[in-house]
């Protein structure tokens, strides 16, 4: 039964199961990876980005509505800096060849430069300039966005991630207004004496807990959490949602407790329905040449060490095209190691462990993948459909059929609780007893009703371990 229904339902197995059957389908917005631009790519956005892709997967295999949202860090006193760095230093050549190295250099010069006071008056009036739309501030910090949502969309590709939306902060300046009037109508902002703008969120009204949604110096009324408002009443608007999450490392869970609370007093019920999914922080990041910090580096450093593995495997095919390969090895190295905790706890990365070719790794996953795959090319993909299952007897066979039943209810629970080492502990022991059972049931020399049946039970083996590879984020291997 299992063999067949496998066969039968090919990718979708395990979703067609009917313990999905009563689970409404729903709209839902995912707010994931959000770097700022005219930075580099920082390591710190790559667990938001690849646990933002994963959940965004899941809902759509589970027939959900998913909008995946990046929204960006495109506004603040920061372009101000920035832009005065790039009048200064700045070169058109370098920012259109490499911009956001370029503009990572100007940013660290101007840095340098910042204690200035007549500096700081520059970045500030810059900003104002921003703010008031001067057409030529306005428009060297279009192509600083632009070129950084280029950048991104090339790293993104790497990663095997999309969007279908890029928004920003800048988008919601003017509706930020509008938002801080609608606090005011409604009475909930109050002036400090320093003249910020607050809102109490205490039970008693006792100031004990407020949050600040707006700053006094008057240069900029703008602050991320006005902002952030704007943004969630807007996707309400535009994407009438069931369900919003916001993908954002632990440290921040203060501000969205503070998101959600404002909307609700502003009487917004479907604040409810806004979720912050939060997670630890990855310790001991560094390549060869040193700390990282640059995601580049480290997807660089994942294909180059694993290329060098291949290289020094004797078994390695000649592969018609080994980059590519291995940085598809590499990026599974990086997800799995990711995923095999609670999203929730901090953890140390180790290149060691994350790329042994043995033991419960991403390239023991895509190991396993490529060789059920050559099994399977090696014996012709011959008719699957009227196979005598009966002759699988053995205890490996057994195994894994009694493995594979499993995987609906392993993402039922993985669709409940959203932590995807579920589904990575499950395809590890996938991908362990699929190989005990590849080394003891032959295909080759077998006769051929048996040999039929074990070619039959390596491709249902194959076929979910790639459906679960990918769910996560991964594309599975044909050769390594």
């Amino acid at each position: 039964t299992v063999l067949q229904q496998v066969l039968k339902d090919g990718s979708e197995y395990g979703i067609k199961s009917e313990l999905f059957s009563a689970v409404p389908r729903q709209k839902a917005v995912i707010d994931f990876s959000s770097p700022n631009i005219a930075k580099k790519f920082h390591i710190g956005h790559l667990r938001s980005t690849i646990i933002g892709n994963f959940i965004a997967n899941l809902k759509v295999a589970l027939g959900h509505q998913v909008t995946r949202i990046n929204y960006l860090g495109d506004w603040g006193m920061q372009f101000g800096l920035l832009g005065v760095g790039f009048q200064q230093f700045g070169n058109e050549e370098k920012l259109k060849s490499s911009p956001l190295q370029h503009l990572f250099e100007v940013y660290v010069q101007i840095n340098k430069a910042a204690e200035d006071e007549n500096t700081k008056k520059l970045a500030k009036d810059f900003f104002r300039k921003l703010e008031e739309h001067d057409e030529q501030t306005l428009s060297l910090w279009k192509q600083f966005r632009s070129f950084s949502i280029e950048e991104y969309i090339r790293i993104y590709k790497r990663l095997g991630v999309h969007f279908d939306e890029y928004s920003g902060e800048s988008f919601y300046q003017e509706k930020s207004q509008e938002v801080l009037k609608m606090l005011e109508e409604k009475g909930l902002l109050q002036k400090t004496t320093k003249g910020t703008g607050i809102v109490d969120l205490s039970e008693k009204k006792d100031l004990s807990s407020f949050s600040t949604v707006m700053r006094s110096d008057g240069t900029s009324l703008y602050i991320t959490r006005s902002v952030n408002l704007a943004a969630a009443i807007d996707r309400m608007n535009k994407h009438n949602f069931d369900t919003m999450m916001y993908v954002a490392d632990k440290s921040q869970s203060n501000h969205f407790q503070h998101l959600f609370q404002i909307l609700k007093l502003m009487g917004y019920d479907w604040a409810e329905r806004c979720q912050h999914v939060s997670f630890g922080l990855v310790q001991g990041m560094k390549t060869r040449r040193g700390e990282v910090i640059f995601l580049e580096d480290v997807l660089d450093e994942a294909r180059s060490r694993m290329l060098q593995n291949m290289a020094s495997a004797k078994t390695t095919k000649d592969l018609e095209n080994p980059v590519e390969t291995a940085e598809k090895i590499g990026l599974a190295a990086l997800i799995i190691q990711d995923f095999q905790g609670l999203l929730s706890s901090d953890y140390q990365f180790s290149w060691d462990r994350a790329l042994q070719s043995r033991g419960d790794t991403g390239v023991f996953l895509q190991y396993t993948h490529a060789r059920l795959h050559s099994v399977e090319q090696m014996h012709g993909n011959g008719q699957l459909t009227d196979v005598n299952v009966a002759s699988l007897q053995e205890p490996e066979a057994i195994s894994v059929l009694q493995h594979l039943l499993r995987y609906d209810e392993v993402l039922y629970r993985v669709s409940q609780d959203l932590q995807p080492k579920h589904l990575v502990s499950f395809l590890l022991t996938l991908s362990h007893v699929a190989a005990a059972a590849h080394r003891a049931l032959p295909v080759k020399g077998s006769a051929p009703a048996l040999a039929q049946a074990r070619l039959c039970l390596f491709h249902a083996a194959r076929s979910v371990l790639a459906s679960g590879m990918k769910l996560l984020g991964i594309t599975p291997v044909t050769q390594m």
